[in-house]
């Protein structure tokens, strides 16, 4: 499992990381503590959730090149190209959805997003499942680019420290019940 976000405490906080902050919310969950890992080009650690073992992780690359740290990941946790689609998860930031909604997707295009964009290419295949947490559209001429790489106020942070927490709940329900199951749980929740 991954979670997209840019290294550094210069982009701690800022929407673009909302991915990387739901792993290491999962890992402080599940015992683990996310650390540099020789070859990986990321921080991580193994969990067991409902009696699995996990790989998270959270890349050291920047957001523009994450696809070079999760293809390490998958080599390492020795994931087979065909079994990519139900093996590897991705949690992201995502602008087409409102501030704090959370939902799950399985495969699908990368509507923009430069972190899944690498992702595709490296793996050569966009058949992953996503865990999407949405930050809205940013206000009136701003760019994407400055709007996911900013800091949000207070009010805005509060929806999205829960949301990265019903991110986490939406993995956990993926792991222990199943892609369909959770996501009909999920996506249909208000």
């Amino acid at each position: 499992m991954v979670g997209l976000g840019n290294p550094g405490p210069e982009f701690e906080g800022t929407r673009h990381n909302v991915g990387s902050d739901t792993v290491r919310l999962l890992a402080g969950r599940h015992g683990g503590r996310l650390r540099p890992e020789k070859g990986l080009h990321s921080q991580a650690c193994v969990v067991h959730i409902d009696g699995r073992r996990v790989l998270l992780a959270t890349p050291s690359t920047y957001m523009n090149e994450s696809g070079l740290a999760v293809t390490e990941l998958v080599r390492r946790a020795g994931v087979a190209p065909d079994a990519v689609a139900t093996r590897l998860i991705v949690v992201h930031d995502d602008l087409d959805l409102p501030p704090a909604r959370v939902k799950l997707k399985a495969g699908g295009g990368n509507a923009g997003h430069n972190g899944l964009k690498s992702i595709d290419n490296h793996l050569k295949t966009n058949d992953y499942l996503r865990v999407r947490i949405g930050i809205g559209k940013p206000p009136g001429r701003q760019s994407g680019a400055s709007f996911v790489l900013k800091r949000p106020g207070p009010a805005e942070r509060d929806l999205l420290t829960a949301a990265v927490t019903e991110a986490a709940e939406a993995v956990e329900a993926v792991l222990c019940d199943g892609i369909e199951v959770a996501m009909n749980r999920v996506n249909t929740s208000p």
